[in-house]
């Protein structure tokens, strides 16, 4: 809760007509009205942050519905992860000599903000993902652990396996578009970027879309495993664990980079191209299969759990389904 403070507060003066950490010359300087819509949409956001820090900890979180949960989580994984990842990753690249830059999702040739916002805010983004992280995972072990107890190898045959294989197959296929796009992009093409961006582009693009080839493959494996189950000796979990990341990265990631590709474009050259548009709207497309096909494994197992026993009817707090 901590760690939302310094985002809100600066977000909180800028819309009062603040303008620090704002340098002479910035964009930030002309959004007038829609910026300040922006900004209040954005400290809503962080907000929700702390309520979900209070679902967390407090004793009535365990009451909440499931979905009035899972649903907020998975999309602050999305925003969260690929900053935890890109940032730290963006700075050791600048500490070994790397091209100037600026930090995750930042792309204008001109003044933005000063370097210290980007140190505080993303830092405490960082902590935010990190605590929300380790509050959800133990949460999520009292509440659900039953459904990811096991391997591979030990789930019982489903009557919608062949469902879920085909489905998988078909987010894997989805996710190729994204992910050569990306792998073009960080290999120095420019094929599909607005002439923009291409020449803006420092050390901390190729750091950015390395990461977020890194997610696209970190989806495909984690929902093949789950629907193929060839490696019988792997933990239930990391399948479950790569599909949420993975799922939650592309499809949330995806939508706030159109968003921001369409808010910061202006003169011709700045227009998000076809392919820009086609590839985040595919990765988001990919994502929301992903997690929609992991909320259906779930809700199989949640079922499962709960049903009728020899010894009689199962703890109604079994049915807790998780979507």
């Amino acid at each position: 809760m901590v760690a939302c403070l310094p985002y809100i507060g600066l977000k909180v003066t800028w819309m009062a007509g603040s303008r620090l950490g704002i340098p002479e010359g910035s964009a930030l300087l002309e959004g007038g009205t829609g910026l300040r819509v922006v900004n209040g949409a954005t400290v809503l956001m962080d907000c929700a942050v702390i309520v979900l820090a209070l679902l967390l900890t407090r004793p009535w979180g365990k009451r909440v519905p499931a979905w009035l949960l899972v649903a907020p989580m998975w999309v602050a994984s999305g925003l969260l992860l690929p900053i935890m990842t890109a940032f730290p990753l963006q700075m050791v690249v600048r500490l070994l000599g790397g091209g100037v830059g600026r930090p995750v999702g930042e792309g204008s040739s001109e003044p933005f903000l000063d370097p210290w916002v980007f140190g505080v805010v993303y830092g405490g983004f960082i902590v935010q993902g990190l605590a929300l992280g380790i509050l959800f995972a133990l949460y999520a072990r009292e509440r659900w652990g039953r459904l990811w107890q096991g391997r591979l190898r030990d789930l019982p045959t489903s009557p919608t396996g062949p469902a879920l294989r085909a489905t998988a197959v078909a987010a894997a296929s989805a996710a190729l578009f994204p992910g050569v796009t990306h792998l073009l992009w960080v290999s120095g093409s420019t094929a599909g970027l607005h002439a923009g961006r291409a020449a803006d582009r420092t050390s901390d693009f190729y750091v950015l879309e390395a990461v977020n080839l890194l997610f696209v493959v970190v989806t495909v494996v984690g929902v093949l495993l789950l629907a193929f189950r060839r490696t019988g000796r792997l933990s239930l979990r990391l399948p479950l664990v790569l599909a949420w990341a993975g799922s939650a990265e592309m499809a949330c990631w995806g939508g706030w980079l159109t968003v921001a590709e369409l808010l910061g474009a202006g003169e011709a050259a700045d227009r998000p191209t076809t392919a820009t548009v086609l590839t985040y709207a595919v990765q988001m497309l990919t994502g929301a299969l992903v997690v929609t096909l992991g909320a259906y494994f779930l809700a199989e197992r949640s079922a499962a759990s709960a049903r009728p026993t020899d010894v009689g009817v199962a703890d109604p707090a079994d049915a807790d389904r998780v979507s």
